[in-house]
């Protein structure tokens, strides 16, 4: 363990008295005024990950859910993170559900969160966006406003504005904190939200806009027939790559801290397997040709190495950063470089979908 992760050791006692939400609130602060030390730029070159016409250094990355408007993206960057996911992001402003609305599942290493996608706004964002500095990879994370009267059209509306100023886009339709949002993971909705998005995305490159890659992020309580029907859509309309899982509604395995009962997505160990089961899933339905970002209940390089092999190409995490601290990204990097080369494999790439046959 670092000397960094000792020091949050010592810290995370005095923040779990905080609310959750004002600890985070904190944590963003700290980020802000420069308070948390870089890491330096130096990932082993087994790591670097060639993907979507982007260049990793590594691949491990920060879930959407931390940076909500995209403050401080390029503090995050210096963590140790091979790319940053800022968001969601709606078109126009909203204040989210009613507090509390975070809770810290202390005994399960866990979190559920009922946010409902608060957020200041697509012009905030892009003004954040805009301030990004050069040489880290950042997505935008698109979500829809809660009183939409056109939902896919806030989705068009995100990627117009976002796209020109992130590496790659995400289209969220799988937060369970947004009523009647995850209906637009049923094949019709999917093939009418996706085909209008890279519709909009084909009209913008052909004005003049370099391509960039659009992800699609789903929920990990869906059915065999949804799994198949997303790949389906995926593969037909060319999307690049899925994110690999939301949080879930599910209460899986024997949680045992008071809160287990609250309201909204799960996240953080508990929703490990599940997720690993839909990546695999995920993996056997499109074949291997659309890349997979592997997120929920990574927090240890065994957790990655595992994700990589099930048939993940990029990691993502969040609530790890809870319970291991801001530098955790780091740590796991370094961890899955010596795994990596235990199991003598030459790159990420190469250890993909090894233990997921097709």
């Amino acid at each position: 363990m670092s000397v960094m992760s000792s020091l949050y050791g010592i810290l995370r006692p005095l923040l779990f008295k905080l609310d959750a939400e004002k600890a985070h609130n904190l944590s963003i602060m700290a980020l802000k005024a420069g308070l948390l030390s870089a890491v330096p730029n130096n990932a082993d070159p087994i790591l670097k990950t060639e993907l979507f016409g982007l260049t990793f250094a590594n691949p491990i990355g920060l879930a959407a859910g931390y940076d909500k408007n995209a403050e401080v993206i390029n503090a995050v960057s210096k963590l140790g993170f091979g790319f940053v996911e800022a968001g969601s992001v709606t078109p126009m402003p909203q204040e989210g559900n009613p507090r509390p609305r975070i809770f810290r599942l202390v005994e399960d290493d866990a979190v559920i969160n009922r946010l409902g996608f608060n957020n200041k706004g697509l012009d905030v964002a892009a003004a954040n966006f805009a301030r990004r500095k050069e040489g880290s990879i950042v997505g935008a994370n698109l979500g829809a406003n809660k009183d939409s009267v056109d939902r896919v059209q806030d989705y068009v509306t995100g990627m117009k504005t976002l796209a020109p100023l992130v590496d790659y886009v995400t289209v969220n339709i799988s937060s369970p904190n947004t009523p009647g949002l995850r209906a637009l993971q049923g094949k019709t909705e999917l093939e009418d939200l996706l085909g209008r998005m890279t519709e909009a995305r084909g009209q913008m490159v052909s004005e003049g806009m370099d391509a960039f890659p659009l992800l699609l992020k789903i929920a990990p309580d869906i059915t065999d027939e949804d799994k198949t029907d997303i790949a389906e859509v995926v593969l037909d309309l060319g999307i690049d790559g899925l994110i690999i899982s939301n949080t879930t509604i599910a209460r899986p395995g024997e949680l045992t801290d008071p809160q287990r009962r609250e309201a909204g997505g799960l996240s953080g160990v508990p929703l490990g397997d599940l997720s690993v089961a839909v990546l695999k899933d995920m993996y056997r339905a499109t074949g291997g040709k659309v890349p997979l970002v592997g997120v929920g209940g990574i927090s240890n390089a065994e957790d990655a190495y595992h994700r990589i092999k099930a048939g993940a190409s990029l990691l993502q995490l969040y609530s790890a950063m809870v319970y291991h601290g801001p530098y955790v990204a780091h740590e796991i990097a370094k961890g899955l470089a010596q795994k990596l080369r235990a199991g003598n494999f030459t790159s990420v790439a190469e250890a993909v979908g090894v233990d997921t046959p097709l």
